[in-house]
């Protein structure tokens, strides 16, 4: 019986794991960068200054919510054609001055000031427009002595 020459198998070498290694961590590094740049590119800047000190006014913060929610106010946005916001109201007074700051979502726009004036029809409009895309509206209502906040989102 006659053996045929069996091929040599290829060796593994310090080559092949350097390849390896390069490669593996090539790839983590990768991914690592594009999801920083993604996080930084979408997420426009910082909730509050300073966490430590913002959590010494939580409970005061609280209070003034739920005596906000007991005023009973309801307010609804919405963008008329011409860019304006018009608000929906119920429980607003009529002396009421209302006002809303608006925020992009993403912080790509600059914050816009707003404010409101009573219609002939009952509801508010806001005196000057609002450019399109989604925008957050925090609003501030004061009346008879009474302040009223509340965030609603415009889309």
């Amino acid at each position: 019986m006659s053996k045929t020459p069996s091929a040599a198998k290829p060796r593994f070498t310090g080559k092949h794991m350097t390849a390896i290694l390069v490669a593996g961590f090539g790839v983590v590094v990768s991914v690592n960068l594009a999801m920083a740049t993604l996080a930084s590119s979408s997420f426009g800047g910082v909730v509050v200054e300073n966490s430590y000190v913002a959590s010494q006014s939580f409970n005061e913060w609280l209070d003034k919510a739920e005596a906000s929610d007991a005023l009973g106010y309801s307010v609804e946005p919405t963008r008329r054609a011409d860019g304006l916001v018009t608000l929906t109201t119920d429980g607003v007074p009529v002396g009421a001055q209302v006002t809303a700051i608006a925020r992009h979502p993403l912080g790509h726009l600059p914050d816009e000031a707003l404010v409101f004036v009573l219609t002939s029809d009952g509801s508010w409009a806001s005196t000057s427009p609002l450019p399109a895309g989604r925008w957050t509206l925090r609003f501030d209502i004061a009346a008879n002595g009474n302040q009223w906040r509340g965030e609603r989102h415009l889309p």
